[in-house]
């Protein structure tokens, strides 16, 4: 069921949505584990979508999530679908969804249900739900995780290939250690909150559980984009690099006295994992974690546990019996918070930020234990509000602290339960963080969810594309979020790399056109290099695409720095006579960031 494996499958034509459709069905309805769905879609439904993916596409042109089975957080609406946060009584038919699932169904996705969570995503440990607990798939005594447990179970039995879930406090992270899948949690604001009930909006985060970092990757880059309806979406979103060609030497570990486990055999795990990480050629810098652990104190020993209280003081008070108990206790802790509180508490990250940031200049990522134990379903309901703290001692302060991180599996330990490590970075080095997962992940050689399925062998490299696809070189506006992209989407291409051409080309603004354009020139003298993105294009689509470009644009050959060559875009020397020569920037998107100041990010 990961990505890599169904796409495969169906290039090759051995499988079909209609087919994957009633495998799911299928699946769901055998197992029998309490507390995963909340509200599964029509059988008839799922079926019909399947077939009219089947009837709109050719095989050859299959978009980039065709026919992948996924789930969505009940904290997440769907339009004509009950969100219910977990708490019967404060359901609502959500009107419209939320963009980041349209997304996933734009791209072709097929939407499954709606899937457990901790009361108003209130929780690490996955057993506050009327809904049910969903146990460990491992051993049933232990927990999944939470606040999205649901998700986690969906995806680690199997049932979907992904979910789009949350990750405030460690959501999405320590569920994907427990259920031994991967958590992708995103910079902030590049995935939209629209259609998130919210349960601490300034720092909410729509999160990716899948089985593997480039599942998470493929899904992300559907996923993100700027959203002007959501007040917290970067504008940096739009096009944002999910690919990166950097190799990163030096990452940071927790020094021994500051490694907090709850258990021998979770330190030994981690101890086991930082050895790995050495044996594959990394650097590591012991640091100290005060500052993080620090910050993450603030999230629910200070005034940010009074933000929890913006969009559910009213029910709260109308209706207290309609939440469990220990959820009404936490949201009381946040009444007696003062708004100077929240300002000191403000001052003083402001600080921490301002004091770690000379870290990410020397470090491409600090590695840190996802959890410091795997409790008890026992142990958690007799003392529920310690148990859940402890279990966010390395996640709590990530969003405070505008970090990205994802979860990966690293072993399992002596006694079956599966052990995670998550790569942390500073905002926006999510490319850098799931190349990191990824290496790490396959070296780590554990199988994928609680299926046992092997690690997917690798997709075809960008020097050598499978047998039936063409590697395209893109520079201008069908670059990956531009607005020609889906012209290479919709034929089924996926991105292999960003590269840089040789250092004979120019680029230039042709003007006039619409969408805005670029276009590449080969000279003989007076160049520079380039950056492109590359694209494995199917065969069965390279005839509609060629048709579709026009004067004074070609399809030519363009060297790349490492002396390939490969098709792509270039430019008519004629048109370019009366174009603007912007060759300085080094590549279309830094060109047209030069008046924000992004540069090329």
């Amino acid at each position: 069921m990961d990505l890599s494996s169904l796409r495969r499958a169906y290039r090759d034509g051995t499988v079909s949505p209609i087919q994957i459709a009633d495998r799911v069905l299928s699946i769901i309805d055998g197992d029998e584990t309490p507390g995963v769905w909340i509200h599964r879609r029509d059988a008839a439904e799922l079926r019909a979508e399947a077939r009219a993916l089947e009837a709109k596409y050719s095989r050859g042109q299959l978009p980039p999530l065709y026919g992948i089975p996924f789930g969505v957080k009940d904290s997440i609406d769907v339009g004509g679908v009950p969100t219910t946060v977990g708490c019967p009584g404060f359901a609502y038919v959500a009107s419209g969804t939320a963009p980041v699932v349209d997304r996933m169904r734009d791209a072709g996705a097929l939407y499954v249900g709606k899937t457990n969570l901790d009361q108003f995503a209130t929780g690490l440990v996955g057993v506050r739900s009327p809904y049910g607990v969903p146990p460990n798939p491992f051993d049933a005594r232990y927990v999944s995780g939470g606040s999205s447990s649901g998700s986690a179970a969906a995806v680690t039995r199997g049932h979907i290939s992904f979910a789009i879930a949350t990750d405030t406090a460690g959501s999405g992270r320590v569920p994907a250690a427990f259920n031994n899948i991967v958590g992708l949690k995103p910079s902030l604001g590049l995935l939209s909150t629209t259609g998130l009930f919210p349960a601490c909006r300034s720092v909410d985060c729509m999160t990716i559980m899948s089985l593997t970092c480039e599942d998470a990757r493929t899904v992300a880059a559907v996923a993100s984009g700027f959203d002007a309806r959501d007040p917290f979406s970067r504008a940096a979103a739009e096009g944002f690099r999910w690919y990166t060609g950097s190799k990163p030497q030096r990452v940071a570990v927790p020094r021994p006295e500051d490694r907090v486990f709850g258990d021998e055999r979770s330190r030994q795990a981690f101890d086991d994992a930082c050895k790995m990480l050495s044996t594959m050629g990394f650097e590591l810098e012991l640091i100290s974690m005060e500052p993080f652990y620090e910050a993450g104190r603030l999230l629910y020993g200070g005034p940010w546990i009074a933000e929890r209280l913006t969009g559910l003081e009213g029910f709260l008070n109308a209706h207290p019996e309609a939440l469990l108990p220990v959820i009404r206790d936490i949201l009381a802790d946040g009444v007696p918070y003062r708004a100077t509180d929240a300002f000191r508490a403000r001052h003083r990250l402001a600080e921490l930020v301002r004091d770690l940031a000379p870290l990410w200049k020397r470090v491409s990522a600090l590695v840190v234990p996802t959890a410091p134990q795997h409790p008890t379903i026992e142990g958690v309901l007799a003392d529920p509000i310690a148990e859940n703290a402890r279990l966010g001692k390395y996640t709590t302060f990530a969003n405070l602290l505008d970090l990205a991180g994802v979860a990966v599996p690293a072993r399992f330990r002596e006694d079956g339960l599966p052990f995670g490590v998550t790569f942390l970075g500073p905002w926006g080095s999510d490319a850098t963080l799931l190349s990191l997962g990824a290496a790490f992940h396959r070296k780590a050689g554990v199988t994928l969810g609680a299926m046992g399925w092997p690690y997917p062998p690798d997709e075809p490299s960008a020097t050598s594309p499978a047998a039936d696809e063409l590697l395209v070189a893109v520079v201008g506006a069908h670059l990956q979020g531009q607005p020609l992209n889906h012209q290479l989407t919709d034929r089924g291409s996926r991105l292999i790399r960003v590269a840089r051409t040789s250092p004979d080309y120019r680029l230039v603004a042709l003007p006039g056109t619409q969408p805005p354009k670029p276009g590449l020139l080969r000279v003989g003298s007076g160049g520079t290099s380039i950056e492109v993105e590359l694209w494995a294009m199917p065969l069965a689509g390279v005839g509609s695409f060629l048709a579709g470009v026009g004067s004074p644009l070609a399809i030519g050959t363009i060297e790349i720095s490492d002396g390939s060559r490969v098709h792509g875009f270039l430019c008519e020397s004629l048109a370019a006579e009366r174009a603007e020569d912007i060759s300085s920037f080094g590549g279309w998107r830094a060109y047209l960031g030069r008046s924000e100041g992004k540069g090329s990010a």
